[in-house]
């Protein structure tokens, strides 16, 4: 097992995303950190989720089996110091043949200022062809689960390369590339003493930095770390707005603004401009942006506004078995409450993508299911006139709007909608604010609050997701 870094201890980290559209057939969310002083790894790793893009693109075009293709990248920080930096990615695809995962574990080397795989961390190729031999050795204990004679000398086979705390050497694999059918992450360590004199000075300096890693927080670790923070998320009081009560919208004209996977690099511009026009918002939080920034969550907490779960890395809940839906939403409600002391209460299914499963689930663990009636549609385009156009002409009283904080026309665009919808009387107000004194319900589904109150729905707006969700 490898100790992940926190990434909110990393100077100068912040997270870049390619998203898809949330209504295509294409439903595409990866993300990667960019360091401010090592452009140079930011851009490998971006060439690098790119051509998983431009190949996923290629593969899902020709599929008609399937409603919809999913592209999904997380990553975590295998190693950080002064010296050297590892991100691990998880690159998943959901395609005719199902779902697979492949890890990529790209390492920048501050000493010489050079972005490298994983490969580099060895010597050579002779280095290379020892760690292939060491490698099918330890397969073989496997049984006839693995197949060792899959793994040669390929700089490719071992494109995810890192340490443990005890200076391992780690080699993971991809779904079925040594076996006949995924068994989940397949990962061998070599001892330090056998992997030592293979390494390069790259290498040496990762082992390094790995083994100096604090232990992995609860939110990156097993199901039992998960399970105990939930139960002492018991403790903690439900989050909401700190001005909640001080807006009666069965009397005012009260509307939502929601933003959906931040934070991202503008999300403390928009932070700003909403505290100065007086206006409250709801962020649905991504798991794995909100671990690089808690300090943007207490802050909304802060000034007003509501954190809620966007899950922990943005998977369409509807194609995943039960306990991976769960896994998403518990991962996502812990970042949410190691950040801001409170347990969030809504949550957003990814691409609106929701069914009887994930409802199910989101009871289980006191979450109201929210959608939205009004789309700002932002990821089409990247003109913010456009985008405060929809939402101004869409805009009626106890409308929840959806929008993304990781767009920076978005962004750009918030001055001019709160302009003109406070212009028109309205109150910009939390989710849960709209429903007043009805409340919100674990495990139902809201649109808006001009729907029905003893059901949390929109009626039309629901069917209409509900359908475009169905497998």
């Amino acid at each position: 097992m490898i100790n992940y870094v926190d990434p909110s201890r990393v100077h100068g980290l912040s997270v870049q995303e390619l998203d898809g559209d949330e209504h295509s057939a294409r439903r595409v969310h990866a993300v990667y950190p960019s360091v401010a002083d090592a452009p140079l790894l930011t851009e490998k790793l971006r060439r690098t989720v790119a051509a998983h893009l431009d190949r996923f693109d290629k593969a899902s075009a020709a599929d008609t089996s399937r409603p919809h293709s999913e592209f999904n990248v997380d990553w975590q920080l295998a190693a950080a110091s002064d010296q050297v930096i590892g991100v691990r990615l998880r690159i998943g695809e959901l395609l005719p043949t199902g779902w697979s995962e492949e890890r990529t574990t790209v390492w920048y080397d501050r000493v010489n200022r050079r972005a490298l795989d994983s490969d580099a961390l060895l010597k050579n190729g002779a280095a290379l062809a020892e760690l292939s031999r060491l490698v099918k050795g330890r397969l073989g204990e496997w049984g006839s689960r693995v197949s060792p004679h899959a793994v040669g000398t390929d700089p490719k086979t071992f494109d995810s390369l890192s340490f443990n705390p005890r200076g391992e050497l780690v080699v993971e694999f991809d779904d079925s590339q040594v076996t006949g059918g995924s068994l989940g992450r397949v990962a061998v360590a070599i001892p330090a003493s056998e992997a030592g004199p293979l390494l390069s000075a790259t290498g040496l300096r990762a082992q390094q930095a790995a083994a100096a890693t604090p232990e992995t927080p609860p939110a990156m670790g097993s199901t039992e770390s998960l399970e105990s923070l939930k139960a002492a998320d018991t403790t903690k009081l439900p989050a909401q707005s700190s001005k909640a009560g001080s807006v009666d919208c069965a009397k005012a004209k009260c509307l939502a603004l929601t933003y959906d996977d931040g934070p991202g690099p503008d999300t403390g511009r928009l932070l700003d401009i909403l505290a100065q026009k007086g206006a409250r918002a709801t962020f649905f939080t991504v798991g794995t942006n909100a671990m690089a920034h808690p300090e943007l969550l207490r802050r909304m907490r802060q000034e007003g506004h509501l954190v809620a779960n966007h899950t922990w890395s943005h998977r369409d809940l509807t194609a995943l078995p039960i306990n991976k839906i769960a896994d998403q939403l518990k991962r996502g409600q812990c970042t949410v409450t190691q950040a801001i002391w409170q347990v969030p209460t809504l949550m957003r299914p990814p691409y609106g993508a929701s069914d009887a499963k994930v409802a199910a689930v989101a009871r289980g663990l006191g979450l109201s299911v929210v959608r939205w009636n009004v789309d700002a549609e932002d990821l089409r385009t990247s003109d913010p006139g456009t985008i405060a156009d929809r939402i101004v002409s869409s805009a009626r009283p106890g409308a929840i709007v959806l929008m993304h904080d990781v767009h920076g026309a978005t962004v750009d665009a918030t001055p001019e909608i709160l302009r003109r919808l406070q212009a028109k009387g309205y109150t910009l107000v939390t989710v849960p604010e709209l429903y007043g004194s009805r409340g919100m319900q674990p495990g139902k589904t809201y649109d808006s609050a001009a729907s029905d109150a003893s059901t949390g729905t929109a009626g039309s707006i629901t069917r209409a997701l509900e359908k475009q969700a169905m497998p």
